[in-house]
C-alpha cells in the first residue's frame, strides 16, 4: 500500500512540474505577441527590391549581349573595352540578386549557373576546343556565368593583343556568345517567374513553418550573408578555412581590380534588404528592421546596423584587387572577415530567434 501511494504521489508531482514547465517556458516566444504584418514585408521585398533588381539585371545583360555581338563581329580593342565595361556593370547588379535563391532560381540552380568561382579554365578550354558542350550540365557549373566571362575577357591570354588574337578563332567567339546568351536567358526565366504567378505565392506564404516563403527567404538571406558574402568573397581566399591563403579564389580574379567593388556591392545589397530600401530609390518599407522594431528589439537593429557599417569600413580599406591584398598584407583581409563575422551571430542567432524562425541549413565551416 505504501509503495502504491508513493508511486501515485511521485506521478502527481511529475505531472505538476510538467504542467508548470509547459506554461512558463521562456525558450519559445509566444506567437500571440507577434503582431507584425509579415505579408507586408514580403510584398515590399518582392515589389520594390527583388523584381526591380532582376529587371535591372536583365537590362544590363541585354547590353552585355549586344556588346558581345558587336565584339564578335569586330574583335578590336574598342569593342573589347566596351564588352568588359558592360560585363562589370552586370556583375555589380548580380550582387543584388545573388541572395534570392528561392522559387525558380532555386529550381534552376540559377546561382550555380551564374557565379561559381574560381572558374575552371581547363573545362572552358576543353569546351572551346571541342566546340560542343552542354552549358546547363552541372559539370559545367564552374565553366559558365560571370567568372567564365571574366576569364575569357581578361585571362585567356597574357595581354590584350593576344586576347584579341584568340577571338579570331570561331570556337572562342561561339563559347563567349553561348555563355552570355545563357546568362541572359536564365535571368529572364527567373524574372518571368517572379512577375508571373510566383510573386503572389511568395507573398501569401507568411506562416511560421519550415516551408513557408518567409522562413525560407529569411534563412536564404542569412545563409547568403554567412556563406556567399563572408566566406566565399573574403574568408576562403584569405585562408580562414585553410592552412594557407588562397588568393586565386577571389571573385573577379582575372579582371584584377574589381573584387573589392563587388564585395562592397554585395554588402550594400544585404544592408539595403535588411532596411527594406527600394532598389530604384531611397524609399523604405516593411523589412527585417521594422519587424525587429515591432518586436521592440531596437537594440538588435542598432547592433546589426553598426556591425554592417564596421564591416564596410574594413572592406573599404582593402586594395581594389583582393588577390593583391592577400599577397601583400593578408591581415587586412582577415580583419575584414572578422568584422563580417560579428554580424553572423546577430543575424543567425539573435534575429532568427526574435522572429521565432529555426535555422534550416547546416553550418559546415566550423564557425
Amino acid at each position: 500500500m505504501f509503495t502504491v501511494r508513493k508511486i501515485l504521489l511521485t506521478l502527481t508531482a511529475v505531472a505538476f512540474m510538467m504542467a508548470c514547465g509547459s506554461s512558463s517556458s521562456d525558450d519559445e516566444p509566444s506567437e500571440e505577441t507577434d503582431t507584425f504584418d509579415r505579408g507586408a514585408l514580403l510584398t515590399n521585398i518582392s515589389n520594390n527590391i527583388i523584381i526591380p533588381a532582376f529587371q535591372d539585371l536583365v537590362t544590363k545583360l541585354s547590353v552585355l549581349e549586344s556588346d558581345k555581338d558587336t565584339f564578335i563581329t569586330t574583335p578590336d580593342q574598342t569593342n573589347l573595352d566596351a564588352l568588359r565595361a558592360s560585363w562589370l556593370e552586370a556583375y555589380k547588379v548580380w550582387q543584388y540578386v545573388e541572395m534570392f535563391n528561392i522559387g525558380e532560381a532555386e529550381a534552376l540552380l540559377y546561382g550555380f549557373q551564374m557565379n561559381v568561382y574560381p572558374t575552371n579554365t581547363i573545362d572552358i578550354e576543353n569546351n572551346v576546343s571541342a566546340g560542343t558542350y552542354d552549358l546547363t550540365s552541372v559539370n559545367n557549373n564552374d565553366a559558365v556565368g560571370f567568372p567564365a566571362v571574366d576569364y575569357l575577357l581578361y585571362g585567356v591570354a597574357n595581354d590584350d593583343t593576344s586576347i584579341l588574337a584568340k577571338f579570331a578563332e570561331a570556337n572562342y567567339k561561339n563559347y563567349l556568345s553561348d555563355v552570355i546568351n545563357q546568362m541572359k536567358s536564365l535571368t529572364e526565366t527567373v524574372l518571368n517567374d517572379w512577375t508571373g504567378s510566383y510573386k503572389d505565392t511568395f507573398v501569401s506564404q507568411t506562416g511560421n513553418t519550415a516551408t513557408s516563403a518567409l522562413n525560407k527567404f529569411t534563412n536564404d538571406y542569412v545563409f547568403y550573408y554567412e556563406k556567399g558574402l563572408r566566406a566565399n568573397k573574403i574568408g576562403i581566399p584569405a585562408g580562414v578555412f585553410s592552412t594557407d591563403p588562397l588568393p586565386e579564389k577571389v571573385e573577379g580574379f582575372y579582371g584584377k581590380s574589381f573584387s573589392k567593388e563587388l564585395v562592397l556591392e554585395a554588402l550594400n545589397a544585404v544592408q539595403d534588404l535588411f532596411n527594406g530600401k527600394a532598389y530604384t530609390s531611397s524609399a523604405t518599407g516593411e523589412s527585417f528592421k521594422t519587424y525587429l522594431q515591432n518586436l521592440e528589439r531596437n537594440d538588435l537593429v542598432t547592433t546589426i546596423t553598426t556591425r554592417f557599417n564596421d564591416a564596410r569600413q574594413k572592406l573599404e580599406a582593402l586594395n581594389d584587387d583582393l588577390n593583391s591584398q592577400i599577397n601583400t598584407d593578408n591581415t587586412k583581409m582577415t580583419e575584414a572577415y572578422d568584422a563580417l563575422q560579428l554580424a553572423v551571430v546577430s543575424l543567425k542567432v539573435d534575429m532568427l530567434q526574435a522572429f521565432n524562425i529555426s535555422v534550416d541549413y547546416v553550418d559546415a565551416d566550423g564557425d
